[in-house]
């Protein structure tokens, strides 16, 4: 996978260090960030901002091609990155606002609350109605970014949990990875979507190609899963997720269908029809419920995760819709077809 384009100082920077030899990173391309103390939430929209951690996250997943496996634990590079990362999360929480306190207890009712109050715009409703094959197409590859890699950013809360917390979220994770079956893996499913669209099936082929709140909405899992201190809102995070999946992917099920896609093509959605109906009680009681009573001091955490997941996928779902309605594509450049 090669390192993507640079849109910034600070991204063209880390691209440039990162084709070379491990060593010493300067704080100058990311200057801007660490002495600007307003908080701005156009930073979740930040083209510069989003690659840069975009790329630094990538070194902890499959890395990039050429690029010296050393930078992953660079520490003059996660210097940088924190920088990059306290501006991100400060905009979170300007976007997201404060969340209200919670017993441990109510952590499931809370949940079920915040999702219900949820009035986002639907993505799904705008394809499943008037979507042609193009902007499927086009809605395919901004969602290629997770979906080829998909379970893989919330797996990092696996060695962080014990007792039965641990259970529901590996007995969730089991499914998304097929039971061990390569051709039942939630991520092959996709890639299945991806071929029957004419679109290019590799890892990350779309980087390049997709907006900075897309990037942004990857990132947010990446930063409350490689850090500890955010296990409660990598928890939320996937609760959330699977509380709100069931009816958009048979929306987008049939949205395909209705465009002609076969049953390879639609299954990965009819997948998680079923699935996430299933998942969506194992994430809110077993997972949720349980690291609650486990940690209540960290109950509030996964209220944050949660909404920052329902923030973040409204903000690309209005960024894909408001381009539609202006005639535009929401990617950044044009869709390359697969080979």
């Amino acid at each position: 996978m090669r390192l993507p384009v640079g849109r910034g100082p600070a991204s063209a920077m880390l691209v440039e260090a990162l084709s070379g030899v491990p060593g010493r990173l300067s704080f100058d391309a990311v200057e801007r960030w660490r002495t600007d103390g307003s908080v701005d939430v156009a930073a979740i929209g930040d083209e510069d901002l989003q690659l840069f951690l975009f790329t630094c996250y990538e070194l902890h997943y499959r890395g990039w091609d050429g690029v010296d496996e050393r930078w992953e634990w660079e520490p003059s590079l996660l210097a940088v990155r924190a920088v990059a990362e306290h501006r991100f999360e400060s905009a979170l929480r300007r976007v997201v606002g404060p969340v209200p306190a919670v017993e441990a207890a109510d952590v499931p009712a809370a949940l079920g609350t915040l999702v219900a109050d949820d009035d986002g715009p639907s993505l799904a409703a705008e394809l499943h109605r008037r979507g042609d094959l193009a902007r499927f197409r086009e809605f395919v590859a901004q969602r290629s970014v997770y979906h080829l890699r998909e379970a893989d950013p919330h797996s990092w809360g696996i060695p962080r949990l014990d007792g039965p917390a641990k259970a529901a979220l590996v007995e969730i994770q089991m499914d998304e990875y097929g039971h061990g079956q390569l051709p039942r893996m939630h991520a092959e499913l996709f890639r299945d979507t991806m071929r029957w669209l004419g679109l290019d099936t590799g890892y990350h082929a779309y980087v390049d190609s997709v907006p900075a709140v897309t990037l942004a909405a990857n990132n947010l899992i990446s930063l409350f899963g490689l850090h500890r201190r955010w296990r409660g809102a990598l928890l939320g995070h996937l609760a959330a997720f699977e509380m709100t999946s069931s009816l958009p992917n048979r929306r987008y099920g049939d949205a395909l269908r209705r465009l002609g896609g076969p049953p390879e093509a639609t299954r990965f959605y009819d997948e998680h029809v079923v699935a996430d109906a299933v998942h969506e009680q194992i994430a809110t009681y077993d997972l949720c419920g349980s690291f609650a009573a486990a940690e209540p001091a960290r109950a509030a955490d996964v209220l944050f995760g949660a909404a920052c997941c329902l923030t973040l996928d409204r903000l690309v779902a209005e960024h894909m819709l408001a381009s539609w309605a202006r005639e535009r594509s929401s990617l950044r450049l044009p869709i390359a077809l697969g080979h």
